[in-house]
């Protein structure tokens, strides 16, 4: 699934990708070609002024009908104009064939009198002074220019200037080769690049898809357990037609038991689904830590009483004002009560379930100082049978547990408690870290915003 997932991101990346490519390429090469036609334009347009300004006009005497835009008239009207072809380009041809541009000089009747051309062009003479590409026989086509030039109102003659195509053709093809070679090369390299980093975008999504298997997976092992001997016992007190009250009442306080720890596993796989979702949004209000912790102590004191193990919550160092008696300063936070209970709740009960009998479990509340803003720290030590480094890494996973050594503990948890304490205290913007050494017990820090001074 993964695997079709990474190659359909990959391809729709190098796809919109050549697409994007494909459009650049053909904006760029008609960019460049029409500046290359430009160019030649501009080149044709530069030699008509040149040859415009060289032109050498006498008057002509031979007496012949003048052709002008009113229409022919005899040359004894008015003194008539000719252009003198013979002195007129006789310096033009050196320069226009070093530059690849033909001539052509046509008579005010359109009759070709020079040319730079061996072989005269079959293209009927029109005035373009914007210029036009023409085609002459299959392979052979030019980019021209026909301008009309007049004197006085005469007409003069006709000035037709050529440049061979191939000065647009051949960059332009060769242009078409480098950007088809270019976007090719691109787009490998863009699929490869595709690869890698729909690869790397799948990688969050593998690991959760892997965490949320392992974690249904844990889910109904959790469940599955206590359902089946609930079902067992059940099954056990209803098929006895004869049944003993004692055994009865033992089977009931096992069902009641096994319920009341599906009904904690459900509470808390419901908590994390909706700090998950966002669905319990924190409506923080002002908590005094130390009243909280000393209901948590209590509550606690049974459990530890009945294993000789001694649980203290020390108080908080007083604080001496300039003038006044010490006091102690009070630890507030902006928090929901309830979810700080609950956070210092798994906390406590986790050393008191880990420390073995006789052991001692020290709760220590005090206000620091970070970075110019107060935290209230929290800190859990015990004398438990603590974790060694690779547990350390995963404690705050759900439904983990340690080596079997804790399950000879007594271990009845679900493996859910850090969990919640992890996601309460990220609600609260707090920090929670633990350290821990085999066989020399656990210390839990917890840092909360606090408030005041």
């Amino acid at each position: 699934m993964f695997q079709a997932t990474r190659q359909r991101l990959a391809l729709w990346y190098t796809a919109v990708t050549a697409v994007l490519l494909l459009l650049f390429a053909s904006g760029f090469y008609l960019y460049v070609r029409t500046t290359l036609v430009e160019r030649v334009d501009d080149t044709l347009n530069h030699v008509v002024e040149i040859v415009e300004r060289s032109l050498v006009i006498e008057p002509d005497v031979t007496g012949r009908r003048i052709l002008t835009p009113e229409g022919t008239r005899l040359a004894g009207d008015t003194p008539p104009l000719g252009v003198n072809v013979e002195a007129s380009f006789r310096d033009n041809t050196r320069a226009v064939e070093d530059d690849h541009i033909d001539l052509e000089w046509f008579s005010p009747t359109g009759q070709l009198l020079w040319s730079t051309l061996s072989d005269t062009l079959p293209v009927p003479l029109h005035v373009n002074p914007a210029g036009e590409t023409v085609r002459v026989g299959s392979e052979e086509v030019f980019r021209q220019i026909t301008q009309r030039v007049q004197a006085n109102g005469q007409v003069l003659g006709y000035l037709r200037v050529s440049h061979p195509w191939f000065e647009v053709t051949k960059p332009s093809r060769r242009l078409i080769v480098d950007l088809a070679l270019g976007t090719s090369l691109m787009v490998g390299a863009v699929a490869a690049i595709g690869w890698l980093l729909s690869g790397i975008a799948m990688a969050p999504v593998r690991d959760s898809y892997q965490q949320l298997k392992q974690f249904t997976a844990d889910a109904s092992h959790e469940l599955r357990n206590p359902i089946a001997v609930i079902q067992t016992n059940a099954q056990v007190a209803l098929a006895d037609p004869n049944p003993d009250l004692e055994v009865q009442q033992q089977q009931l306080q096992v069902i009641e038991r096994l319920t009341r720890r599906l009904g904690r596993l459900v509470d808390d796989l419901l908590f994390l689904a909706r700090q998950d979702s966002g669905l319990m949004p924190l409506d923080p209000e002002a908590v005094d830590i130390e009243p909280l912790l000393q209901e948590v102590t209590e509550e606690q004191q049974v459990i530890a009483r009945d294993r000789a193990i001694t649980l203290t919550l020390k108080p908080q160092l007083l604080t001496r004002s300039k003038g006044a008696s010490p006091r102690p300063s009070p630890l507030i936070v902006p928090g929901d009560p309830g979810q700080l209970t609950r956070l210092f709740t798994n906390l406590v009960s986790n050393a008191v379930q880990y420390t073995p009998d006789q052991g001692q479990v020290t709760i220590t509340p005090q206000k620091i100082k970070q970075q110019g803003h107060n935290w209230v720290q929290v800190t859990v030590a015990d004398t438990g049978i603590g974790l060694d480094e690779a547990a350390l890494a995963h404690v705050f996973d759900r439904f983990y547990r340690a080596d079997p050594a804790r399950l000879r503990q007594g271990d009845k948890g679900t493996g859910l408690g850090l969990a919640i304490a992890k996601a309460i205290v990220d609600t609260h913007r707090g920090q929670i870290s633990l350290a821990s050494q085999p066989g020399e017990g656990t210390r839990v820090v917890v840092v909360l915003p606090g408030v005041g001074e």
